[in-house]
This record gives C-alpha cells, structure tokens and sequence, in this order.
C-alpha cells in the first residue's frame, strides 16, 4: 500500500510537527505533498527520517520564508496538487488548507487530522489579522471562505484534535469528525519539584499566540518572565518589553525546553490552541498553567489543581490570575499523572486503529 500525507507547509518544528513525525512513525509515507518546503534539513530527517520519501511542493517555494504573505493564493494552490494515482492512502495533516487535497482515483481514502481551527485568519482571528481594515477584506474573506467549507468537504473522514475543534468543525463546515487527543512525548519532561521564582512562556511566536499581552503583563507586575521561542514577531515583542525582569531565549532544544519549563512557577498560555501541547508538558513536570478559559486547555487542565483560568485576554485578567495563582498550592505528583493519560502511546494506539478501520483489509 503506498500511502501519501498532505502537509500544510513545512517551515519550522513545532507542535504540529510532532504530531506529523508520530503518523509518520506509524505509517512511513511514500510520499509528501506540501505548499512550500522550506524547514532546516536537519529538522525534516527528524521527521521523516525514511530514505525514501519523495517531496512534492509548489511554486511557493520561490517566496522562501516569505510566503505567508502569499495566503490568499493556498487555496487555490492547494486544489492543483495532483496526487500519484499509486497512491492508496491519503492522510492530510490540516490546520489550514492540507485538507482541500483532491484525490487522484475514486477508491483512494483521505483521512484529515485537523491541528486546530483550520484558515483561522479567516474566520475568528479576522479581528488580529486584519484589525480595523477587515472592512475591506469583506468581499474577499467572504469568497475564501465559500472556498475553505467546499474543501473541507474533501476528506473522507476527519479527526479533530480536541472537543473544541470537533465543535467549531460542525459548526463551520457541517462535518461530522471523532476527537483523538494529539501525542505528547513526555521523555524529557520529568517531574520537578523544587520551582524557580519565575513564569515561562513557550511556542512559536506569531501574532495568534497574544505574547503581547504577556510581555505587556510583566511590564506591569515587574514579575520575572523566560521567553522562549522563535519567528516573526520576535523583534516586535523585544521591542515591547521594557522591563529587566523580561528575558527572551529565543529557539531552545527539547532538552532546553525542559529545563525551563520544569523549574518555573508557572507555564503561560494567553493564545486559543484547539489541543495545545505545550500545558501538558508543564503539567507532567508538576508546573501549574496560567490559561486563557477557551480552547482544548479546558479539556486537558484541572482548574485549581493542575492550573488557573481567566476569562479575557487582557493584561489585568491575566495579571488577577497571577494573582489568585499565587496563593494556591499545587500537588506536583497530580498534575504529571493527570498530564500522562495523553501519551504517545495513546495516540498511537488510537489513530492506527481508526485508520485501518476505514481502509479496505487488503491494504493494510
């Protein structure tokens, strides 16, 4: 059976991609289909560490690191991608438009895994996206979005990552889809009891994260903040900063990750994640989540017992929750096995068996 996975695009390493090099691990894929390849090497082979796979991308590849700006163009990209007609299985990893994917034969089966709310910048981030100006996006918003619910009429089948995105998926584009909880590798995450006099935040630095209002945040409560991350709006968020009590360690390993997470007093998340990896990997350390109350952190946190909620994204919710925050105590033991119901294993488990169940038995 050759098998195909359909992959936004590959820039950076990040929670989306760990997901990918769990599927890949459990289906090795002939084949990969892509907008634009432009991920360091040696971060690809950790992916897709098989000799031999072959890349298929587009003519967005000539706009390097640059090709967000090219949004408006995916959809229709993404529809001019012609699958191998060898090809018997096609798995799609979507958060944007991976799931739009066209089929090469009729009895070819797609399997969608959506990462999160898919071409959120169209739907409810418009507001971040495009601010004051959306006004005159309208048209144009209204024509991708006539385009993004005809693809997500493309796959067989869809898996969502959390309650949430299973909700927003029926809601948004009338599919019908079952919830598998992502992989978290919890190897390098050990627990750790004795915590350092500071909070962290970790992930890729865009603006749908809301880092700014953390970073606005600890100006004002003059607490100690780590920084840890990478991408576009890392200079910006340098340049908001003004306290010394703020201190950006921009890309750090797995190992590194670890470290920091584990000694904080609290782990940070003020963006809306349909799943969000990054809490529970500060839970299995026994490091309570400061959280924004929407999202899939509400399917993986324990509120009062493994983190704390509020209800804005807003400088003052967030510093309130500090606040309430520091005078609970926390059971560090709890929160790691709460934390562990969401292994690898799991996943792994859970999505091989889903997916043997909607191919015919001579292929598997």
């Amino acid at each position: 059976m050759k098998k195909a996975i359909i992959i936004d695009w590959l820039d950076k390493y990040g929670g989306a991609e760990r997901v990918i090099q769990k599927i890949n691990n459990i289906f090795h894929f002939d084949q990969i289909y892509t907008l634009t390849n432009i991920m360091k090497n040696e971060e690809f082979v950790q992916l897709f560490p098989q000799n031999k796979v072959t890349i298929n991308d587009t003519i967005l590849r000539k706009s390097g690191s640059r090709f967000r700006i090219f949004y408006f163009s995916f959809f229709y990209l993404i529809s001019k991608i012609k699958i191998d007609k060898n090809v018997d299985l096609i798995i799609s990893s979507s958060h944007s438009v991976a799931k739009g994917i066209s089929k090469s034969r009729k009895d070819q089966v797609h399997i969608s895994y959506f990462q999160a709310r898919n071409s959120n910048y169209i739907w409810d981030e418009v507001d971040l996206y495009f601010g004051k100006f959306k006004i005159l996006f309208y048209p144009l918003l209204y024509v991708l979005r006539r385009f993004d619910i005809k693809q997500s009429q493309k796959p067989d089948f869809i898996v969502s990552n959390s309650i949430f995105v299973q909700q927003w998926v029926k809601k948004v584009y009338n599919r019908d889809s079952v919830v598998i909880y992502p992989p978290v590798n919890f190897d390098k995450f050990n627990l750790k009891i004795q915590k350092e006099d500071y909070y962290v935040i970790v992930g890729r630095i865009a603006a749908i994260k809301r880092f700014d209002i953390v970073i606005k945040a600890f100006n004002n409560n003059k607490r100690k903040l780590i920084v840890i991350g990478d991408g576009e709006e890392l200079e910006s968020l340098k340049n908001l900063a003004k306290s010394d009590q703020i201190f950006f360690k921009g890309f750090q390993t797995a190992e590194e990750v670890a470290k920091y997470v584990g000694s904080a007093k609290a782990f940070i998340q003020v963006g809306i994640e349909g799943f969000g990896i990054a809490p529970l990997e500060a839970q299995a350390c026994g490091t309570p989540v400061i959280a924004y109350a929407k999202g899939g952190v509400l399917e993986t946190i324990i509120e009062n017992k493994t983190g704390v909620f509020f209800n804005e994204q807003s400088v003052e919710s967030l510093n309130n929750a500090i606040l309430i925050f520091e005078q609970l105590t926390f059971d560090n033991n709890f929160m790691r096995n709460h934390a562990l119901n969401f292994s690898e294993e799991n996943f792994e488990r859970n999505f091989k068996q889903f997916v043997e169940s909607k191919i015919h038995p001579k292929l598997i």
